[in-house]
C-alpha cells in the first residue's frame, strides 16, 4: 500500500532500512526474547513471509517461545495468512477503509475492503478471540485496528458496523485517535489536519452505541508526532550494535 499519510513513510516508501538474512533475523528475535521483550512484533511483513516463515522456525528450533505478532494493515491474501498458521500467536490487522473509492484515493489500493474482510476472517478462524497472561499481556487472539481520519467519519461508522456484525462480539477494537498529517497529506485539504474533539466523540458515541464489548481507545494528544521513531537515528544505532557485534566475535 502506499498511503498519502503514512507516518512511517522513510521506511515504507522511502526505503531507509537495514537489509538482513534469515539467519540474522532469527537471532534478532532471540536478542528481543533475552532482553525481555514480551512479543515478537512483524509489523508489515507481508511481502517477506516466506523468508519470515523460514526465520521463526530457525530462531523456535534455537528456544524462541515468545509470542508472534504479525502487525498488519489488513490487506492480505488468505493463501498468504495460511503460511503463518503455526507460527503467528497474535494478529493485529487494520481495518482502513470501507469505501474503495477512499482506499484508492489515499492508499492506491482499489480492492481494499474485499481483501481485508477475507484477511480478517481467516486471522480470526486461526487464532480466535484474544488471551492474555496474569500480566494483561496478550498470548494470543485478534484485535482488529481502525485509525479515524478526519472528514471521513462515515468511513469510520461502516468499518465498525462490518465488525460489529461479521466477526465474534468478544473482540477487541482498538479505536486509534493518533492521526496527524504527515507525508502526502500534507498536500491535501480534506486530511490535513487532525481530528477534531468533536469528531472522536462522535466515534466514541458510535462505538457505545453499537455494543462493543471489548477495545482501547487513545485519548487526542497534542504531539503525536513524538511517537514517530527517527529512522536515521535508529539506523545508525542498529549499524554500531552490529559493529559491536563484529567486534567482540
Amino acid at each position: 500500500m502506499n498511503c498519502v499519510f503514512c507516518q512511517n513513510y522513510e521506511i515504507s516508501q522511502m526505503r531507509k532500512g537495514r537489509c538482513v538474512n534469515g539467519e540474522e533475523l532469527a537471532n534478532e528475535f532471540l536478542k528481543l526474547q533475552k532482553r525481555g521483550a514480551h512479543n515478537i512484533n512483524l509489523v508489515t511483513g507481508c511481502i517477506y513471509v516466506p523468508q519470515i516463515v523460514g526465520s521463526l522456525k530457525l530462531a523456535k528450533a534455537k528456544g524462541l517461545t515468545l509470542p508472534v505478532v504479525y502487525n498488519s494493515s489488513g490487506y492480505e491474501k488468505v493463501e498468504t495468512l495460511q503460511m503463518f498458521s503455526a507460527y503467528v500467536d497474535v494478529y493485529l490487522p487494520d481495518l482502513k477503509y470501507y469505501y474503495d473509492e477512499l482506499a484508492k484515493d489515499l492508499s492506491g489500493i482499489s480492492n481494499y475492503f474485499e481483501v481485508a474482510t477475507k484477511a480478517i476472517k481467516e486471522m480470526e478462524r486461526q487464532v480466535g478471540s484474544p488471551k492474555f497472561d496474569e500480566n494483561e499481556m496478550i498470548q494470543k487472539g485478534l484485535i482488529i485496528r481502525h485509525l479515524v481520519l478526519p472528514n471521513h467519519l462515515q468511513n469510520t461508522k461502516q468499518v465498525l458496523k462490518w465488525i460489529r456484525k461479521n466477526v465474534n462480539p468478544n473482540v477487541y477494537v482498538s479505536i486509534m485517535a493518533q492521526y496527524f498529517p504527515a507525508y502526502r497529506a500534507l498536500e491535501r485539504e480534506d486530511i490535513n489536519r487532525k481530528l477534531t474533539k468533536e469528531e472522536y466523540e462522535e466515534v466514541l458515541d458510535f462505538v457505545e452505541k453499537y455494543g462493543f464489548q471489548n477495545g482501547y481507545f487513545q485519548t487526542l494528544e497534542e504531539n503525536e508526532k513524538q511517537y514517530v521513531p527517527n529512522w536515521e537515528k535508529n539506523k545508525k544505532i542498529c549499524q554500531k550494535a552490529c559493529q559491536d557485534e563484529k567486534n567482540m566475535l
